[in-house]
């Protein structure tokens, strides 16, 4: 492969891995789409003379990938769990994130801040959606309007947190993957 096409290709993955890396606040597999890139690009388009690279490279997309999920799970189920929330509290939440999360990046548009303003509706209407998915869940369970607030306000709290950590780790994958591509 020319070197020409070897960056081209280089460039492209690393974009796509930016718009996975913005997908998270989505509350999608950001960090997945990451590490299959890395996958496919070590497979097929990285220098076959390097392949014990491919292998500890693809080892730690995988591993940081694992570590990005762990995070987001552990933070959001662990507020509304410490706060005594129930599994449907725990589901709704989640859903709730998702649409909130989707909600809010196509309300961050109108955001006088170019692409901040996205990201701040992403992470705004995420938390608003798990705040009222726990509270919904809740409240369907039959609880008080007090426990119903404390637990949503930690299942938005947790959110918050474990939407943050998942990104931070993505971010460290995209930044590992650009180092693989083109520093090797």
């Amino acid at each position: 492969m020319s070197t020409f096409w070897y960056y081209f290709w280089a460039v492209l993955f690393v974009l796509i891995d930016v718009g996975a890396l913005a997908s998270n606040l989505l509350t999608l597999p950001g960090n997945w789409i990451i590490a299959v890139t890395t996958v496919v690009f070590a497979l097929l388009i990285h220098h076959p003379s390097q392949t014990e690279t491919n292998w500890w490279c693809i080892g730690l997309m995988i591993g940081l990938a694992l570590v990005g999920e762990l995070i987001e799970f552990a933070a959001g189920a662990a507020g509304a769990a410490k706060s005594g929330g129930s599994r449907r509290g725990m589901i709704l939440a989640v859903a709730g994130a998702m649409g909130g999360s989707i909600i809010g990046t196509v309300l961050g548009t109108f955001l006088p801040i170019p692409v901040i303003g996205n990201l701040i509706g992403a992470i705004t209407g995420g938390a608003a959606g798990a705040f009222g998915g726990a509270y919904l869940g809740e409240a369907w369970k039959g609880r008080t309007e007090n426990e119903r607030l404390t637990i949503s306000t930690a299942a938005m709290v947790g959110r918050v947190f474990g939407t943050v950590g998942k990104f931070g780790v993505g971010a460290v994958m995209v930044v590992v993957f650009a180092v693989y591509a083109f520093v090797n």
